[in-house]
């Protein structure tokens, strides 16, 4: 799937599946980290999405954008939300946050400009920025219910492609320097990860490295969003290199 906003769609209907029905116990149990509950997970993407509705609103009013100081009384309020309020407003909130970007004609998605916290951006680059965090969370639920889920696949290559970014500022030093290859399938895809002062994930294999390691792509994404612990590692392969000094790496946020 190409169309970032089209995944987010996917994604939406994805979280808003997993968590219909469930019970008062389930969404106060643990989700992925386990200092979440999956009410909590809910309202954390149910306050981001309202946050960049503000984002949003502005651009296509033509009208600044929020500053950061409108954020706090925001998370305020949905940390005081009860559990199962924290999940149907998070699904409430991420569907009209959706909705929006649907309602774009392609004039729009073209044309108008939002002010991102990476910059400005386009329509479509605003959603790929939603997706990434919507995906991983929604999976973060996702793993709480189901030990063997994986990102949706809906949305892995348009995040896959873009782990470069996110790898410069959540990755960590680990005490020496390391070259890894890395090769992903489903899709099909090759890195250069550079570990040093900081990580860098530059887009194709690398002249010469300490090692290699070949994954899944949505396992690569977990790697770098901190989220792929031993108990939720798939087959791979891997030499020249220790996987524990990666996820040390990238300890998640």
């Amino acid at each position: 799937m190409s169309d970032p906003i089209s995944a987010l769609r996917a994604s939406h209907d994805r979280l808003a599946g997993l968590v219909a029905g469930l019970s008062p116990e389930q969404v106060t149990a643990p989700a992925y980290p386990s200092e979440w509950s999956i009410a909590q997970v809910l309202s954390h993407l149910g306050s981001g999405a309202e946050i960049m509705a503000l984002v949003f609103d502005a651009g296509v009013a033509g009208t600044p954008a929020p500053g950061r100081e409108a954020n706090p009384p925001i998370w305020d309020r949905w940390n005081a939300k009860e559990p199962a309020v924290q999940v149907a407003d998070g699904i409430h909130s991420d569907r009209a946050l959706l909705e929006r970007f649907e309602a774009l004609t392609d004039d729009q998605r073209a044309r108008l400009r939002f002010v991102s916290f990476v910059g400005e951006v386009d329509a479509e680059e605003l959603a790929r920025l939603r997706l990434g965090e919507h995906a991983v969370h929604t999976w973060d639920v996702d793993v709480a219910l189901n030990p063997a889920a994986t990102i949706g696949p809906e949305t892995v290559e348009l995040i896959v492609d873009r782990v470069g970014g996110l790898a410069r500022w959540a990755g960590k030093p680990i005490g020496r320097s390391l070259v890894v290859g890395i090769t992903t399938t489903d899709p099909k895809r090759s890195f250069t990860l550079t570990l040093g002062d900081a990580a860098t994930i530059e887009p194709g294999a690398p002249d010469s490295a300490d090692g290699e390691l070949v994954l899944p792509a949505e396992a690569f994404i977990r790697l770098v969003y901190g989220r792929l612990d031993a108990e939720h590692t798939p087959p791979l392969g891997v030499s020249g290199v220790d996987l524990d000094d990666l996820r040390r790496a990238f300890p998640g946020f």
